[in-house]
């Protein structure tokens, strides 16, 4: 899961990148068991799941007019883009007519969306985006490519792993919509205050990264899903 140095894009070679490269490069063992991991998981929840998916389809396409799935182009590992899977729960076109990020009385929002993002279940068919190896279950949230060319040279050390579902970041920020709720100028908030602050955690989840630390993040998620 780990590409040599010399293999890297050349805007991850750089000094600001090396300390979590090198640390990840010792840790081949639980990357190994993170991808075997995500690739059982996956394949397992995606049948476990089907007929949740199917009832959830049948909602979103009879509550509002569009498709069932939101497919915006997101970046990950080595600066990928690919494109995501998340129950569409805004109008159609929404991108097209706002900001890249939500906030909590955004009026883009329908009203089986609502429902979908309080429990987090626009997320379920990122499932199949982690059986394609675009994401993981744990790791930073893929970010749009606009927010991507803002982070610093020491950000783009998360891009050394593949994007994922949730994070320790995403458990702290979970209410992030609301954060933004007072913002007058919401892309510049997100860009200059919670986006720095949210990848001080993705950083640090680098550093220490094991697989056993990400079972326990998923762990954490599962509760904080529940609470």
């Amino acid at each position: 899961m780990l590409r040599e140095w010399d293999k890297l894009p050349k805007n991850m070679r750089t000094e600001a990148v090396r300390p979590y490269y090198e640390s990840l490069k010792k840790k081949k063992v639980s990357l190994a068991l993170k991808r075997a991991f995500d690739v059982i998981a996956s394949t397992i929840m995606i049948v476990i799941l089907s007929p949740l998916l199917i009832i959830i389809s049948v909602l979103i396409v009879t509550d509002s007019k569009g498709g069932v799935f939101y497919r915006q182009e997101r970046v990950t590992q080595y600066g990928k883009k690919f494109r995501i899977f998340k129950f569409r729960t805004m109008v159609a076109n929404a991108d097209k007519i706002g900001t890249q990020v939500t906030v909590s009385n955004d009026n883009r929002i329908t009203r089986i969306g609502s429902v979908i993002r309080k429990y987090r279940i626009d997320e379920i068919p990122q499932l199949f985006n982690i059986l394609v190896g675009d994401m993981s279950l744990v790791g930073t949230r893929p970010e749009s490519i606009h927010y991507v060319k803002h982070y610093t040279p020491e950000m783009m050390a998360t891009l050394l792993l593949p994007a994922g579902v949730t994070s320790e970041a995403s458990i702290l920020y979970k209410d992030e919509a609301e954060l933004l709720d007072q913002a007058e100028d919401v892309d510049r908030v997100y860009i200059e205050e919670i986006l720095p602050e949210k990848m001080k955690y993705n950083l640090e989840s680098i550093k220490k990264f094991s697989f056993i630390q990400e079972i326990g993040t998923m762990i954490k998620t599962m509760i904080a899903v529940l609470r």
